[in-house]
C-alpha cells in the first residue's frame, strides 16, 4: 500500500484569477478539500484547497501558490494524492482502487491470469482491467462478489471465477 491515494485531477484552468477546474474522486465530492493539503504524484508540490463553486462535471477551486490562469493551465492533468492517513477507514469490502492496482489476479484453480492494471467506473459499477503475458487485451472484469470472490490486498491477490462467457 501507497501512503497516498488520489484524490482528484485538475482538468483545467477556471476563470483568470488563477482558479482551476477540479475533479474530485472522494465520495462526497466536495469533500476532496477536507483531505488537503494535496499532493502531486511525485510529492513535490502541495496544495491547500479552497472551493469556490460546483461547475459542470465538477468544481471550481483555489489552490495555494496557483495565482494565475497561466499557472492554473499548467497544472492541467495534474493528479492530486492525499495522505492515507487522512482518508476514511473503509467498511468490509470496500477497497481504494490504487490498493487493487497492481494486483496479481489467479483464478479459481490457481492460474496466475495477469495484473490488475486499472479500475474503471462509467456509471454502471467498477471494472478491473486485467492484463498479462500473452494477452493481446485487456481482460475486463465486473469487480463484484461473484467474479472476484477474494480480495486479498495484503498477500498482493484477486481470485477470480471467471463467467463462463469469457
Amino acid at each position: 500500500m501507497t501512503d497516498r491515494v488520489c484524490v482528484g485531477a485538475i482538468v483545467g484552468a477556471f476563470g483568470v484569477k488563477g482558479e482551476v477546474r477540479l475533479k474530485s474522486f472522494t465520495a462526497d465530492p466536495a469533500g476532496i478539500a477536507g483531505y488537503a493539503p494535496l499532493f502531486t504524484e511525485d510529492g513535490k508540490r502541495s496544495f491547500a484547497v479552497t472551493l469556490t463553486g460546483v461547475i459542470p462535471n465538477g468544481l471550481s477551486a483555489r489552490l495555494s501558490g496557483v495565482s494565475t490562469r497561466d499557472d492554473a493551465e499548467a497544472l492541467k492533468g495534474t493528479q492530486l494524492f492525499a495522505d492515507r492517513a487522512k482518508l476514511p477507514a473503509l467498511e468490509d469490502d470496500e477497497f481504494y482502487h490504487a490498493d487493487l492496482i497492481g494486483l496479481t489476479v489467479l483464478d479459481a484453480g490457481g492460474t496466475v491470469l495477469g495484473q490488475v492494471q486499472g479500475v474503471l467506473n462509467h456509471g454502471a459499477g467498477d471494472v478491473i482491467e486485467v492484463f498479462g503475458t500473452g494477452m493481446k487485451q485487456s481482460l475486463m472484469l465486473p469487480f463484484t462478489r461473484a467474479v472476484v470472490p477474494t480480495v486479498d490486498i495484503a498477500g498482493g491477490r484477486l481470485v477470480v471465477d471467471l463467467p463462463e462467457e469469457i
